[in-house]
Parts: C-alpha cells; structure tokens; sequence
C-alpha cells in the first residue's frame, strides 16, 4: 500500500490554485495539520453537484449542511424539535394549507448581499422549476413549475407564504423545510451567472451561493472538498478558520494517516481498523446511530427479479450475522426494514436468516431450479464491498452466479437512477426527521420510464399502488398513534414483497486525533456540523 502524505501549511491554503497543488502532491509526512486548519479524510466520491437544487447524495449532504442556511433546522440533540435558523417565526393557518414565515433582519449571504424573503421564494421555485432528483420533496405539496410563483412567494422584504394543497401533519411541512434541497440561495449572485436561462444551473454545479457558517471554496471531484469560515455569517462563526475533506476511499489509508497527523479526522474505518485504535491514547472516538439504511436492491425489469419467490429467496441468501458480527461489528446494527429506528413508527422485526435450503425451494417454485445469473453494481468502499462479496458467495451456494460491477459512487448512483441494473447495493439517508423521508421505499404513484417522481421504488421498477394509497394517506393522518400504525403496516408488507434485501442500519463512527473537540456526528447527512468542531 503507498501512503499518500499531503502538505499543508497557512499561506498555502489561503490561495485556491496554491491548495490545489499542495493538496493533489505527494510528499513527506507532517507532525500535524494547521491548527486552524481541519483536515478529514472520507469516502466523497459520490459527490455529483454542489446546487442544492440537485444534490441528492450523502457526502454532498455534509457539505451543505455546513454552507447553506434554511429557514428551520432540528435540534441534533432532539430532532423531534424544530430550531430557528433564518427564520425567526413561523406559523400554519387554520385550515392547514398556508405556511407564513418572517425572517431576521440583518442577514447576509457570504457575497455580501442581503438574505431577504425573495431569496428564499426564489431558492424553492428554482428547485421545484430545475425538477431534479430532489424536487420532489417540495412538489409533494402541490407546487408545480407553472404554481409555484403564486403558491411560495414574497409577502414582503421579511416575510413570505408557503402554501400546500392538503392539510398535511404540520411538523411533516416544516421537517421538510430543513432538507438540503430548501436550502437559501443567493439569487442576484446565482442569477448574475445564469446563461441561456438556466438560473445558474451550469455555474452552481461547482460554485457557492450561500449564507452559512462555512463556504465552498473548492471542489475537485475524487479528490477534495475545500471550506472555509463565512465571516458574514449570522451565528457563532467557525472555530476553524477552514475545513478540507480528503478523498481516501480506503479505510486502512484512513488509519494511517490519522496515526500519523495527517489528517484531524478518519470516517471510514472499517471495524478492524477501530479495534487496532482502540488502545492508541492519542485518538479517541465518537459515534450515533444514524438515519442511514443499507440495501441491496432488485431491478423488477429483469424478468427473474420479477418473480415474488425469487425476491423472497434472495432475502434468505444473505448472512446477516456474519455481517453483523464481521463486517458491521460497531458500525452498523442488522436491520430489516426501510424506516430506521428512532423514526417514528420504525419496526425492530428481522425475521430473515441465512436458509439456502429455503431459498432453493422458492427458486423451484419460481420455476429457475438451476439458478441464473445477475450482476450487481457496487461502490468501491467498504463495508458495502465485503458484504457484496459475501452475499456473491451465499448466493452461489443456491445457483445464482453474481457478478459485481465495481465503480464509483457516481458511476453507480448514475446507473441505478437510469434503473438499466440487475441489483445495487448502496445506502439511503433520512433527508428530514420525519418517517415519510424513506415512503421512497414504498411510493411509486407512476412507474413509467418518464415518471416524473423517481423514488427508490421507482428506480427498481416495482409499481406499488396499495402501498402509495398508504403512504399518501400516513403523511396526512395528524394523529401520531394512527400514523405510527400505518408506518408499522407498511413495513409488513415491505419485508414480504418488495424488491429490496435491507441490510442494516449505520452506526457511524468517527475517529479523530485527542486534540479535536466538539464533533457531534448528526442522524442525517446535513447535521453534522464541522463549523462547531475546534482543535
């Protein structure tokens, strides 16, 4: 293994095209990192965008969470409670279909120019009008490309209207308010880079619009993802006077270069690696059990996936244990259904187990005896690598030949969104605390290949009209006991039937050099905050 030692000194890192150099050449290595300087090495090769109006992927979602405001965040010690963030009231009328917000006066967004109301009307109408993977978390509310300027809008320079066209559960309004997708933009610096009308689309992909607490000052895909502090920001400024996230997809590597002081911060080690630390006084741990579910999926256009016997024998050719007392041990839990415990409604039954001789009776009665062959797409980190592995193994024991297909994050993030896979296995992550964050698992209110929702279910072909009704009737039910009840019934029926083998639930786990303070690892891609940590 040839480790990879990166220099960095102050002066270098005040100049992008300097940081550059320093941060993509080998040299010697250092004692420790700049003291006002954070470096964290992590897995970031599934970052597509920077737009907040098109990031749909867990990495990126860090990154936003640390560069973007909102008007509404929830409590990281208790998401069940909302805070303030650029608004400073909020309120729903009577007939539950009109949001009103104020905001505070006084704020500014990292270019300079005023935070006001039109930004934020603007920040959700560009979303809803990009229609990108994750505008659907808005137009679940009614709004479309041609309403949307009438239903969100500026009431005045403080204050605006969100209107809805059902009288949803209040908190499921406002929880989808604090996702990365209704993050607050600059309009007049996005619109000043907009060409052929694309409200800035092409120049967001890699630039920074935004008013939190850090700034994007770089991005190189598959190689790092420069911050630093907002000195116009409205809160406590950042300790760190930056933040630079190194790529380094191997979790060994990752090790190492904590050790040594290369890097403050290691967020990949595998559970070998966490055990080798352990004793190592001059690195301590943190960790939370994260909104986070891993899965293996089955595209419901290959005719064998189609069949419900082969789908159920595929649940039983998976080793859960050994995952869970090998590969996950201290980083994840086994967990069997798509809503994650601390959710509300989430179900803690995991009726499967490794049964070969199970899953080759369903094949017989599918009519395949003989088994087939499939392939599988699979991002290159681990633990997804070893379990892919493993069930590869398993699953031969019954007579289907897997064949993996490695790549990157967004290679295969790109196919599995074109749904021309066999199986994928890769991660969903709670984009607000509420439970209808992961009904992706069970809506699919339109199947066809341009479907203008493209869910989970979507994305493996697998038409769910029961379990829609469901899901469209829990986001509206007020009453938490009924709408606990329905979630729990849902994910009955998901175990039986669906195309979707979970795996488990990520405990993630974070090491970091005794001098890091601070760092509180969030239950959702956007919560944990860098801007907090200090050295």
């Amino acid at each position: 293994m040839k480790l990879f030692a990166f220099p960095f000194t102050r002066r270098a890192l005040c100049v992008t095209a300097a940081a550059t150099v320093l941060l993509a050449q080998a040299g010697g290595a250092m004692a420790a990192t700049p003291k006002d300087t954070l470096v964290v090495a992590w897995a970031i090769d599934d970052i597509i965008t920077m737009d907040p109006g098109e990031s749909f992927e867990i990495s990126a979602g860090e990154i936003l969470g640390n560069t973007y405001d909102r008007l509404l965040r929830y409590d990281v010690n208790d998401p069940s409670r909302l805070v303030p963030d650029l608004a400073s009231s909020w309120a729903v009328s009577a007939d539950g279909k009109t949001y009103t917000f104020a905001l505070k006066p006084g704020l500014k967004f990292a270019s300079g120019n005023p935070v006001t109301a039109d930004d934020v009307a603007f920040s959700y109408q560009r979303a809803v009008l990009l229609d990108k993977s994750p505008a659907f978390i808005l137009t679940q509310f009614g709004l479309t490309r041609e309403n949307v300027r009438d239903k969100v809008k500026a009431t005045g320079p403080l204050s605006l209207t969100f209107e809805t066209d059902k009288s949803y559960a209040p908190t499921f309004v406002y929880n989808c308010l604090t996702a990365n997708v209704a993050s607050i933009i600059d309009k007049k610096l996005v619109l000043s880079h907009e060409v052929n009308g694309d409200m800035g689309y092409a120049w967001l992909k890699t630039h920074y619009a935004g008013s939190g607490p850090l700034k994007l000052r770089e991005w190189r895909a598959n190689e790092i993802v420069a911050l630093e502090r907002n000195d116009n920001y409205h809160g406590d400024k950042s300790r760190m006077a930056r933040v630079i996230y190194r790529h380094v997809k191997e979790a060994a590597t990752q090790r190492l270069l904590l050790e040594k002081g290369d890097v403050d911060i290691a967020r990949n080690l595998s559970p070998e690696d966490l055990a080798a630390l352990a004793g190592n006084k001059a690195i301590k741990t943190t960790s939370t059990p994260k909104g986070t579910v891993y899965y293996i999926s089955m595209n419901q256009k290959n005719p064998n996936l189609a069949k419900p016997e082969v789908r159920e024998a595929l649940k039983w050719l998976v080793d859960y244990a050994a995952i869970g007392d090998t590969l996950i041990k201290n980083i994840g839990m086994v967990h069997q259904n798509f809503m994650p415990v601390g959710l509300l409604g989430a179900s803690k039954d995991n009726p499967y187990k490794l049964d070969v001789a199970r899953a080759k009776a369903l094949l017989a009665k599918a009519g395949v005896p003989n088994g087939f062959k499939l392939t599988i797409d699979m991002r290159t980190v681990q633990p997804v690598q070893g379990i892919t592995e493993a069930f590869q193994q398993t699953a031969k024991r019954a007579g289907i030949d897997i064949e993996i297909l490695p790549g990157d994050g967004k290679q295969t993030l790109t196919k599995y969104r074109a749904r021309t896979h066999d199986l994928y296995i890769g991660q969903w992550g709670a984009d607000y605390w509420d439970p209808h964050t992961n009904a992706t698992f069970v809506q699919n209110p339109d199947n066809s290949d341009d479907a203008k929702a493209k869910p989970l279910a979507w994305r493996n072909a697998w038409a769910t009209p029961e379990l829609t009704k469901k899901a469209d009737a829990a986001v509206l039910e007020r009453d938490a006991g009924k709408r606990k009840a329905l979630y729990e019934d849902m994910q009955a029926e998901f175990r039986k039937s669906s195309p979707f083998i979970m795996l488990y639930q990520q405990l993630e786990v974070a090491a970091m050099r005794a001098n890091v303070n601070g760092l509180k690892l969030g239950p959702t891609s956007d919560t944990t905050y860098m801007f907090k940590v200090t050295k």
